[in-house]
């Protein structure tokens, strides 16, 4: 669906580097296609070194004549550059925004265009071509338009198309859930550490399990609790482990730092819209 769209991605930092990169490996659209815009010149002339792409430091420039539009710029930054775009972008664009926390209402309005908008909420693991993101359409976004955005995004990793609303509940889940997988692994490394491995090799050990724990689960198609239940023997290391987490409220604690995190981008929409 991408091969012949023009592609300008606004904001081109690391998770924009990550969606060039996987549309071209995956040849979704040619490197000729795609121009990439932020202020840093040296950044860009490293993108254009790697993936030959056009580059512009002008987000107006690199904006005009592009079919799509990603706005992928930090939250504190989208004001000042939609108002930059305001005016710049027609109705026939398709913009594509990764911004956490900002609502396709608020991007039309701050772009002053009734155009397509797609929100996506994808995560960091889409620098390694294993991200997951979630896609919402705007009022004005049709099939056509969540195919396009599920192209991009799929040439990174697993995409799944959900209501707007829930899209703070993503930023929540899988938008900050690396995070928690970080600080489970650095756990377990630490764990192993005081149990005597080496860190460096405590470190593969722990990564490749979670990452193997998580293979199983995708792959299987399986509840995680049944294959909890496969591994727990009576009397065995599995279940005396378990009622150690459970007692200290490993769950809740997880479920309680999901709930925070999408409170925290609820308000990040409501200050961007004061």
């Amino acid at each position: 669906m991408l091969k012949h769209q023009t592609i300008a991605v606004i904001g081109a930092g690391h998770m924009a580097g990550a969606l060039i990169g996987g549309m071209i490996k995956s040849k979704l659209v040619p490197a000729k296609s795609i121009v990439a815009a932020r202020r840093n010149a040296e950044a860009l002339a490293e993108l254009q070194k790697k993936w030959g792409v056009r580059t512009s430091t002008d987000n107006k420039k690199a904006a005009a004549g592009a079919d799509i539009v990603i706005l992928a710029v930090k939250p504190q930054m989208a004001r000042k550059v939609m108002e930059e775009l305001a005016g710049h972008i027609t109705k026939g664009q398709l913009v594509v925004s990764v911004m956490a926390g900002i609502t396709t209402a608020s991007i039309s309005k701050a772009l002053r265009v009734d155009g397509p908008v797609v929100r996506a909420m994808p995560n960091t693991p889409c620098l390694v071509d294993a991200g997951a993101t979630a896609i919402a359409a705007g009022v004005h976004a049709g099939e056509r338009e969540l195919k396009l955005a599920e192209a991009v995004f799929g040439a990174v990793g697993l995409v799944v198309t959900l209501p707007e609303s829930a899209l703070d509940a993503v930023t929540g889940l899988s938008g900050s859930g690396p995070v928690y997988i970080y600080m489970v692994i650095e756990a377990m490394i630490d764990g192993g550490v005081k149990m005597g491995i080496p860190r460096a090799v405590a470190a593969k050990l722990a990564a490749q399990t979670v990452f193997g724990a998580a293979k199983l689960v995708l792959e299987t198609g399986k509840h995680p609790a049944v294959l909890k239940d496969e591994v727990t023997t009576p009397g065995g290391t599995a279940i005396t482990a378990i009622h150690v987490l459970e007692s200290k409220g490993l769950r809740s604690v997880l479920i309680d730092g999901v709930e925070a995190a999408t409170k925290r981008s609820q308000e990040l929409s409501k200050l961007f819209d004061s």
